[in-house]
């Protein structure tokens, strides 16, 4: 296993994480995780050299509202005797946080779930403008520094869904350690992006890189026009290691998490670790990997540019967010990912299903699209019965 200097905190973290988002589970519910397995993986990844997991309080729930069993599962989990040996990650769910109190009575019902006394990096989870007023009024920061000081967290960040310049805003609001992004090469310009990445790790953040593989989507039910292309390569590589090796080949990538959900999903991704060296890819392969994304770009279905002059919605829908997953199911062929991230914009109020049809937003768009129209069929995709 290779190791990286997790930004300014000085920590080695193996560049391959473990993302506990989807862990195999038994009869399709998500809360119902399939224990013997997932710890037979987690196992091999940990003897492997995989130093840092990562979980948060929604992950494998029933509901965007209540605690998943991810944390529950882990804790029992590293209990056995592992707790050491690992970098232990989760995630404040701020939509959850109603008032001051709630921060501490999370915080505290994490560590009990995690069977610790520590949480090493912990994250306010999915960072997003909407929020922003309502942490600063219930003094998110004093939180942060006294969680850190009492020695509940070791180090403060965040995961980050939302634009550019408000990431740039977030990073300079707080001496953060680190940060978690959504990166692949099919997402160099979206949210953070590449930009973002470059700012973070200039100040020092260390940077871990969430959905390399876009949740499967660049892995599985390749359009054939696509795996045309990756034919085209000298050197043959599965289509997890180009997407991993993509963003190993960045100085700038301390990271990367992978949600793995079968044992060979672990297997290949520790041994294709072994190969994450900064600027180990060819000049062709480069090009190739570009060639790959401009042909998935050309299917995209409805066209937003996320220039955001739609928002902010009445109702508090994300428009630019819930029209790039209905881009998705288009691009990749494939429900899974955008439903997944769909499920999460429900719990915080933000998908389509809360549109009301005023038209606010058709009156401010640049490129006149009939947003109404694209809504509705973004709530019919994702929220059938």
């Amino acid at each position: 296993m290779l190791y990286r200097e997790f930004g300014k905190t000085g920590k080695k973290v193996s560049i391959l994480g473990f993302g506990c988002m989807r862990l195999p589970t038994i009869g399709g519910r998500p809360e119902n995780i399939d224990k013997p397995l997932a710890g037979k993986m987690m196992t091999y990844a940990i003897e492997n050299g995989v130093n840092y997991v990562d979980t948060a309080y929604p992950y494998h729930a029933a509901s965007p509202k209540v605690g998943g069993a991810s944390e529950t599962f882990l804790g029992e989990f590293l209990s056995e005797g592992l707790r050491d040996e690992v970098k232990l990650a989760t995630k404040l769910p701020i939509w959850l946080v109603e008032e001051k109190g709630d921060m501490d009575r999370i915080l505290d019902e994490q560590l009990k779930r995690l069977q610790t006394d520590r949480i090493d990096f912990y994250l306010l989870h999915g960072l997003h403008r909407r929020f922003w007023p309502m942490l600063q009024e219930y003094d998110i920061f004093e939180f942060l520094d006294r969680a850190v000081e009492d020695g509940r967290i070791g180090y403060a960040g965040f995961s980050f869904h939302d634009e550019l310049d408000f990431f740039i805003e977030a990073v300079d609001s707080y001496k953060w350690s680190f940060c978690q992004i959504q990166y692949n090469y099919m997402d160099q310009d979206f949210q953070a992006g590449r930009k973002g990445l470059e700012y973070a790790a200039k100040r020092g953040l260390g940077t871990a890189i969430m959905e390399p593989l876009r949740g499967g989507c660049l892995t599985r039910n390749i359009p054939e026009d696509i795996q045309a292309l990756w034919d085209r390569a000298k050197t043959r590589k599965s289509l997890a290691e180009w997407a991993l090796r993509f963003l190993w080949d960045h100085e700038d990538v301390n990271l990367v998490l992978s949600g793995m959900n079968s044992m060979d999903d672990v297997v290949e991704n520790v041994e294709i670790a072994e190969r994450g060296i900064p600027g180990s890819l060819t000049e062709d392969e480069r090009n190739l990997i570009d060639d790959v994304r401009e042909a998935y770009r050309s299917r995209v279905h409805v066209g937003c540019t996320g220039c955001n002059y739609c928002m902010p919605c009445p109702e508090g829908v994300n428009i630019p967010l819930n029209l790039s997953l209905l881009d998705d199911v288009y691009i990749y062929e494939n429900l899974d990912k955008p439903s997944g991230n769909y499920f999460h914009l429900m719990g915080r109020k933000m998908s389509a299903g809360y549109c009301t049809e005023c038209g606010e937003c058709e009156k401010n768009c640049t490129q006149n699209l009939p947003i109404r129209k694209y809504l509705k069929e973004t709530r019919e995709t994702f929220e059938k019965k």
